[in-house]
């Protein structure tokens, strides 16, 4: 509802009729409201604005602070507290738990809740009835992240046993409306920028009060991922009572991503602490300790990785691959911690002294550096740490083999078992909530197969079909009135088993891995004729193998020596990118060379051709 921004088309002060009638309406939608709450998040005295959106959405908010309120349809039957609200008056909702918190990445990324992401405590399932509004927590964390309305009672969800959409996402931490409050911040420090965790302060003191029922040695390897094993182990879960004490188990969507999620890096582990004498260090940082901090390393990513050929740099890319590897050794960089409390707003500072340039991206709302002035004074008079060279090699082969692996493309098709084939995974124990590549499919159903004795004695070649593998192969595909085959080919029987599940597809490019729905589409390239029969071409279709559309458009400008513009897609998801020329040709080849494109997932048309 607030993925995309838009403006309010009117704000006006709600008059002391308005401010009854809205007390009242929230006090018959949450039961749990009280005077004292209602005074809390609407103080008496306090100016409350009332903003009306397009879309007949209406925003309650203190004026000059942030928002309480939202209603959905601007008559009072779906008003929903933002997450603001919920940071103060928490026993507003209540609130499904997730598993863990690298599940709350999909929930802010505009995804809604499905029921594996959820954490059943041990008292058993909550009740709850379809409509109702409830709010996401992470575990180890009382702040909620988002708020939506319930799908299904809590009967027909274990009727369904615990799968599909659980609750519908109104509204989530870091969209348009969290975004629109005149202070916008963060209840405490597990909330990053596009995923949440526990809160530091929670753990630490959880850990000193059981300390001598846990190694301390051992305990900071129990945050952090366990990169080797791919799994995320959290401790906290059976402590807290909102999860189960063993490894959770993720269906075939989550198992993939989760595990590459956590690849990440950046995010939970510079947040988890190394041990107790760093995270007291990080704890008393002052701001202005944080502010000298940020500037030195700053000046250090621009004195040793930063390089002219590689401008303009995305700010998240600048934070995350040059000012976050500058910082000291166990020391967490945290820019909410810092005056200026956005990346954006410190990046622009440091432009306003004329260090560096930098420019807005209106489309995605991210700054980008744009050029450095090496004869500033600052970066003069900075000298740079040198840091250690690996005896394997120079710097620079440590800099191009990660060049190298943003360059490597990996593809594959993968498949999740469907409805018709879960009976073959049960019977030979293998789990149907993870993916499987075409082979591991076909050998799961030659394992069936070997495991029935269906392959007829007088032919090796040919396959029984008892009733579960025929109707695993043939259920609804076969016209009424049609007879069932009763046999079928060894060669034709992984193929036909694979077509029975569901098509994903597995994209990995350097540290980054997305899985997704359905085949991979390919990259479109057309060329076509504008006014002045001036040709241009266009490129869509690169966000599928996680190509980011700016940072190519800068590279290409480059290449081919022309202007290139970005340009959202009308009535789609994604961007194209529209670079002057007829260069067709030229492009698909630097696709295939530079980024590994598979000349297969390449589309080219040119209508120039006459």
């Amino acid at each position: 509802m607030f993925k995309k921004a838009v403006d309010a088309k009117s704000h006006q002060r709600l008059s002391g009729a308005d401010r009854k009638k809205l007390r009242r309406t929230i006090r018959d939608r949450f039961p749990n409201s009280t005077d004292a709450f209602l005074d809390l998040l609407l103080p008496p005295k306090a100016e409350l604005n009332v903003s009306k959106y397009p879309n007949r959405v209406l925003v309650y908010g203190l004026e000059g602070d942030c928002p309480m309120f939202f209603d959905v349809d601007g008559r009072g039957h779906d008003i929903f507290p933002t997450v603001y609200a919920l940071w103060k008056v928490p026993e507003l909702l209540p609130a499904f738990v997730l598993k863990g918190g690298e599940v709350s990445h999909f929930i802010l990324g505009g995804a809604d809740l499905m029921f594996p992401g959820i954490s059943i405590p041990p008292e058993g399932f909550p009740s709850f009835s379809a409509g109702e509004p409830w709010a996401v927590k992470v575990p180890g964390n009382p702040a909620a992240i988002a708020v939506g309305t319930t799908t299904m009672s809590s009967t027909e969800a274990i009727k369904a046993g615990l799968r599909g959409k659980a609750l519908k996402i109104c509204h989530y931490y870091r969209d348009t409306l969290w975004e629109s409050a005149d202070n916008c911040h963060v209840p405490n420090a597990g909330f990053l920028e596009d995923v949440v965790f526990e809160d530091p302060a929670l753990s630490l003191s959880s850990r000193a009060s059981d300390s001598s029922e846990v190694d301390p040695s051992v305990e900071p390897g129990n945050v952090t991922n366990n990169e080797d094993s791919g799994e995320v182990i959290d401790p906290d879960a059976a402590s807290s009572g909102v999860g189960h004490p063993c490894t959770t188990q993720r269906d075939g969507a989550d198992e993939v991503t989760v595990q590459l999620i956590n690849d990440l890096g950046e995010l939970k582990v510079t947040e988890s602490p190394v041990d107790a004498s760093n995270t007291e260090g990080q704890h008393s940082l002052s701001v202005e300790e944080v502010d000298a901090l940020l500037d030195k390393c700053l000046l250090q990513a621009l004195h040793t990785t930063i390089k002219e050929k590689d401008l303009p740099i995305p700010g998240s890319t600048l934070w995350s691959n040059h000012v976050l590897p500058c910082r000291p050794p166990g020391i967490t960089l945290d820019i909410k911690k810092s005056s200026h409390k956005k990346l954006s707003k410190w990046l622009q500072a440091k432009a306003s002294g004329g260090l560096i340039s930098v420019k807005e991206d209106k489309h995605k709302k991210e700054v980008i550096l744009i050029s450095v002035n090496r004869k500033h004074p600052d970066y003069l008079s900075f000298k740079p740490e040198k840091k250690e060279v690996d005896n394997t090699g120079p710097s620079t082969n440590h800099a191009s083999n990660e060049e190298q692996l943003l360059k490597t493309l990996e593809v594959s098709e993968i498949y999740k078992p469907s409805v018709h084939v879960n009976p073959i995974f049960a019977s030979v124990g293998a789990d149907t909530r993870r993916l499987f590549t075409a082979s591991e499919a076909s050998e799961i159903v030659f394992q069936y197969v070997e495991k029935e004795n269906l392959v007829k004695p007088s032919n090796k070649s040919i396959v029984t079909l008892d009733a579960i593998l025929c109707d695993a192969l043939f259920k609804g595909a076969i016209k009424k009135g049609t007879t069932y085959p009763t046999e079928i080919h060894k060669k034709d029987l992984g193929q036909t088993f694979i077509g029975r599940m569901q098509a994903h597809h597995c994209v990995t490019r350097g540290n980054d891995t997305a899985v997704r729905k359905g085949a991979l589409k390919p990259i479109q390239i057309m060329t076509e004729r504008r006014q002045g029969n001036k040709k241009m071409t266009k490129l869509s279709g690169i966000e599928s193998f996680l190509l980011d559309a700016e940072a190519l458009a800068s590279e290409l400008q480059k290449k081919f020596a022309c202007s290139t513009t970005v340009a959202e897609l009308p009535g789609k998801k994604g961007q194209e990118v529209l670079v002057q020329g007829g260069v067709i040709d030229d492009l698909a080849r630097y696709l295939v060379e530079h980024y590994g494109v598979p000349k297969r997932y390449i589309e080219v048309l040119d209508k120039t051709k006459r």
